[in-house]
């Protein structure tokens, strides 16, 4: 049946898309008050006009007759719905609800089956079936008012109560009902749910809609029949007191127990379709990108998986056993099992060191050590920045300005390279480190492509009484493959990120030395306040509740699950790979004429310095990253500032993690090459300015062309954590 051929309206008028009920009690049934605040459009505002101003006060409950028909989904409702819906509307119409305001009502199942589908449809948001009839209107209007092509389902002669004692609407502007309609429609579904149950669960087939439009989906099907069973379910308690005319009490616990459903477990997709789409094109450009940044890294889908877990609802500020909430047996647990999996991932004695594994990230973690461990305006010594050291060590700008926290609440003093070679000088280190006296030495960086002797600085802070601390981020995968030497073998205290080498969730640990001290080197006949370290509850302490509050649980889990994949023979070859792989860009580069600090790299990075070719290495960044490569600017020994330094970084690890071998990288380095000759190109013609070099980038044929073959190149490689088969081209 043509929607456009139905006719029949409240008042003769054409009413093609709504029909009017009006079985229940005089108030609205969610607060005992009439309701008039509920829009209703066309036919539908001027036939409740025309009741009130006949005193006829409470609209009508206005419910369509077809559904989403724009939409193109109508179907009929499966047996099922039908039956509920018959059921109900019978029990309301001839047992005990209002009878008294009850004309001559035909008991027919045809009408009531017709209208129980509508009904159904549009307080669960099932689609409609067109060639169901609307309901006779309450003027007691036949059959012939209706087009002459009925369904076999109409039942003419039929009326609706026309005396009701009160009317229930809803707006047509939305697809949600009130829950009082809900409620009061639904309330005796109990008595008939066996036999509905019984229909649902053999899977009864939708019968398509006569004009062909297809049906849903046999299990779409059942689990819309059981959205229909809990809505039905839902309000029965409610509605009936309501019509006994007992207070109104809230809705009953299944219907709530559907409303938490319905906000908890819907996809992003359908949340948030904005951020969705945004996080979609972030796929696509990871997959179609070229990642050269040394400190970043695709993680595994298992990792991701318990970061999108159901641990991010538990809060657990503390330690395992000595936690601020209860509620924590489980979570307790899995920090414990991170914990023995980091000692184990390092090769390390339980007896002889710890480890929190609770810090936000690596920065977080040195700065938990400097408050553990000093006190405000104590000495730290690390590298300089743009010697390849890093922020969190403590940076002074060559005005003087303090950079970092660890500048601001403590004192300290770099050690630098060599000028000439780009190596740390030890030398100069141990005799700056005599006149400085630091309570922390720091070893570590995170861009110096060196090995670190760490007997050297073993021997220095033991000959100025200073704690030795390695921070170890950028090398922590090196570490725990042993393919570097190690700082475990000297150091005091160990921090590291997790995300980096390790290829885990994004956080940090701190590994501190306990049980008995060790003899100081290169100090004779050295005297110990204590036997014992005291570094474990100083530093559980500054992680909780010095600084932070309770750990993010999910990426605990997340970095436990990374630690296993650590300790295994194909993590080891792995990182194998990156090394070889980082060798293989080091000798492309070279045979092509680049300057490489130090001349070459012993671990995951280079560092590449452009200034023999008058280049920024911010320039060279932005090139890159229009052509879909992304490296990072980074200071070279020399500079003066840390906005337009002389080189970048690169690193293996992330592209390595995608399948590159050193064939690869060989590639890799020729797409370099022509962003560098782009870049240099573009800076011939628009001098200085960044604001016209940048905006060269968006018209230059020459990018674009680069940017077509990285991401051929890019895309030919799989993507850990997702798949690429799926995702969106644009």
């Amino acid at each position: 049946m043509d929607a456009q051929q139905v006719n029949h309206g409240f008042d003769g008028s054409v009413q093609g898309d709504f029909y009017c009920v009006q079985p229940f009690g005089r108030d609205d049934l969610s607060n005992g008050q009439q309701k008039d605040d509920v829009t209703l459009s066309g036919e539908m505002q001027r036939e409740s006009k025309r009741r009130k101003e006949g005193g006829n006060q409470g609209p009508y409950l206005m419910l369509p007759a077809y559904g989403n028909q724009h939409q193109g989904s109508l179907h009929q409702p499966s047996p099922a719905a039908q039956l509920s819906f018959q059921q109900a509307l019978l029990q309301h119409a001839l047992q005990g609800l209002h009878q008294s305001h009850l004309p001559e009502v035909n008991q027919s199942p045809q009408l009531l089956q017709r209208s129980s589908s509508d009904v159904s449809a549009r307080i669960c948001n099932e689609p409609i079936n067109p060639s169901l009839s609307r309901l006779p209107s309450e003027t007691g209007r036949t059959g012939a008012s209706y087009s002459n092509q009925r369904s076999p389902m109409e039942a003419p002669h039929n009326k609706l109560p026309n005396e009701a004692s009160s009317h229930l609407r809803t707006s047509v502007e939305t697809k949600q009902p009130s829950p009082s309609t809900l409620e009061a429609v639904n309330n005796s579904f109990t008595s008939i749910q066996p036999t509905a149950s019984k229909l649902s669960n053999e899977g009864s087939p939708r019968s398509s809609f006569q004009n062909g439009t297809p049906s849903r989906s046999g299990s779409t099907q059942a689990s819309a029949e059981t959205t229909h069973l809990s809505c039905l379910n839902a309000s029965s308690q409610y509605a009936q007191a309501v019509s006994r005319g007992e207070t109104a009490h809230a809705p009953d616990l299944s219907s709530r127990r559907l409303s938490v459903k319905e906000w908890g477990s819907r996809s992003l997709s359908s949340v948030d379709p904005h951020l969705y789409n945004i996080m979609e094109r972030e796929k696509v450009r990871q997959w179609k990108g070229i990642e050269l940044i040394a400190s970043e890294n695709f993680t595994s889908q298992a990792v991701m998986e318990v970061l999108g877990s159901h641990l991010v609802n538990k809060y657990s500020e503390g330690l395992p056993g000595a936690r601020y909430y209860g509620g924590n047996e489980y979570i307790d647990q899995i920090e414990s099992l991170c914990r023995e999996r980091a000692l184990i991932s390092f090769h390390l004695d339980s007896e002889a060191w710890g480890v929190n594994v609770q810090p936000y990230s690596c920065t977080s973690a040195n700065f938990a050590v400097y408050t553990a461990l000093l006190q405000p305006k104590d000495r730290i010594m690390g590298l300089d920045s743009p010697s390849g050291g890093h922020l969190s060590h403590g940076y002074y700008t060559p005005s003087g300005k303090k950079v970092s926290a660890a500048s601001i609440f403590f004192e300290n003093l770099p050690y630098k390279v060599n000028p000439e070679s780009g190596y740390i000088d030890y030398d100069k280190l141990e005799e700056k480190a005599l006149d400085y006296r630091p309570k922390i030495l720091i070893c570590g960086g995170s861009a110096y492509p060196r090995e670190w002797d760490y007997a050297r600085f073993r021997q220095i802070s033991d000959k100025v009484g200073a704690i030795l601390m390695c921070d170890m981020a950028h090398i922590s995968g090196l570490v725990a493959a042993q393919e570097c030497r190690s700082p475990f073998d000297y150091c005091d205290i160990v921090t590291t990120t997790t995300h980096k080498s390790l290829r885990g969730p994004r956080g940090g640990m701190i590994f501190y030395r306990k049980g008995l001290k060790q003899k100081k080197r290169g100090v004779a006949n050295s005297v110990e306040d204590s036997e014992h370290y005291d570094f474990e509850d100083r530093v559980n302490f500054a992680i909780f509740p010095s600084l932070q509050g309770g750990p993010h649980n999910n990426q605990v889990a997340a970095l436990a699950v990374a630690l296993k994949q650590v300790a295994t023979p194909e993590f080891k070859a792995y990182i194998q790979q990156v090394k070889k792989n980082a060798q293989a860009l080091r000798s492309a580069l070279q045979r092509r004429g680049c300057k490489l600090v130090t001349d070459g790299t012993d671990n995951h990075l280079l560092l590449w310095d452009l200034r023999s070719y008058g280049l920024t290495g911010y320039r060279y960044e932005k090139v890159c990253e229009t052509c879909h490569i992304t490296l990072n600017k980074n200071a070279v020994f020399g500079d003066s500032g840390t906005y337009a330094p002389g080189g970048v970084r690169i690193g293996t690890p992330a592209m390595t993690s995608r399948g590159c071998v050193e064939a690869d990288f060989e590639m890799i380095a020729e797409l370099l090459l022509r962003a560098l000759q782009i870049a240099l190109g573009l800076q011939r013609e628009h001098g200085k300015q960044n604001k016209e070099f940048l905006r060269s980038l968006q018209t230059s044929r020459d990018i674009e062309e680069l940017k077509q073959s990285v991401e051929k190149f890019a895309s030919s490689f799989e993507m850990p954590g997702f798949d690429t088969s799926v995702l969106k081209s644009n």
